[in-house]
């Protein structure tokens, strides 16, 4: 059995055709069917088979393509971790964040990352939480600022807790504000049109969650978006959302108004548990904890936004 076989194998499963695997890694269709069959024939069981025209796993493919998956993953660790020894002069970090997180803080962090380090590669995955942390768990990213919900996240993952924000409401500045005494709860809240992202965000669930805690119903204005465009609709009056407090930094047509009882949320780094970070992924993850430190000790925050573990600078 050899690595290159099981990329083969691991190919065939995503495509779902021989013809489709072949031309995604370049190789001949023959050579490629060769190659399957060597593995079976060292593993004693067919891994895929033909049923109805389409490509299907067998019980043994099913079983053997996690552990493929998570070979390969181990030998591009390998790869990459050896480069990186010669000086972070090559290399990759691909980091994942929410929307908010992204506007909030993470444009300046990479900006402050790639300054220090420009061979490395930068790619960035914006999502949702639940998204991020199925990329983490598959290996498509390094490392992800996440919302931890209230029941933890995937014990497959390792957390360095970073922020604790509040959730307020945000209204466009030129309007009427939601409320005279500069707090709310949500049953006034829930008078307002609401602006909320779209489904498979954690905002979102926080929203529509605490609704439901005040025995009110959300009156819609509009679903869905990101979150810029979310902040985008609220300034041009739209409606109004709930935000975390990070996102109205630098945001002048926004008005702030904070939620009684006041909603939290807790953001955390996230990475897998059973991989050694690189050194380059090490390297980010210290620029992103130098610069909240700074950030957070020169006030730069707006709102209500707790700084949970830094490095020092």
């Amino acid at each position: 059995m050899t690595l290159q076989q099981l990329a083969y194998f691991v190919a065939l499963a995503d495509v779902g055709s021989f013809t489709g695997a072949a031309d995604s890694l370049g190789v001949a269709q023959p050579t490629l069917s060769r190659q399957m069959r060597a593995l079976e024939e060292e593993l004693g069981s067919p891994l895929v088979q033909r049923a109805r025209g389409a490509l299907i796993l067998t019980p043994a493919g099913e079983a053997v393509l996690p552990l493929a998956r998570r070979m390969l993953a181990d030998m591009e660790s390998v790869r990459t971790v050896v480069a990186e020894l010669v000086g972070l002069q090559r290399g990759r970090v691909r980091v994942g964040a929410t929307p908010s997180l992204c506007i909030g803080v993470l444009a300046d962090v990479l900006r402050a990352f790639y300054e220090q380090y420009p061979a490395i590669r930068l790619q960035l995955a914006e999502n949702g939480s639940q998204l991020l942390v199925g990329s983490l768990l598959r290996n498509e990213i390094d490392v992800a600022l996440v919302v931890v919900p209230a029941d933890g996240l995937d014990p497959g993952l390792r957390l360095t807790p970073l922020l604790r924000e509040r959730l307020s409401v945000a209204s466009p500045a030129s309007g009427r504000p939601p409320s005279t005494r500069g707090s709310m709860t949500v049953r006034e809240l829930a008078r307002h049109p609401l602006v909320v992202p779209r489904q498979g965000y954690d905002l979102r669930e926080a929203t529509l969650a605490a609704y439901a805690d005040a025995g009110v119903d959300p009156r819609f204005a509009v679903e869905g978006g990101e979150m810029d465009a979310v902040l985008r609709l609220v300034e041009a009056g739209t409606g109004v959302a709930v935000v975390p407090d990070i996102v109205f930094a630098g945001r002048p047509r926004l008005r702030r108004t904070a939620l009684n009882p006041p909603l939290y949320r807790t953001v955390a780094l996230a990475r897998r548990a059973d991989l050694v970070p690189s050194q380059a992924v090490t390297a980010f993850s210290e620029t992103l904890l130098r610069f909240l430190g700074e950030l957070s000790a020169t006030g730069g925050f707006v709102g209500d936004v707790q700084v949970l573990e830094t490095v020092a600078g």
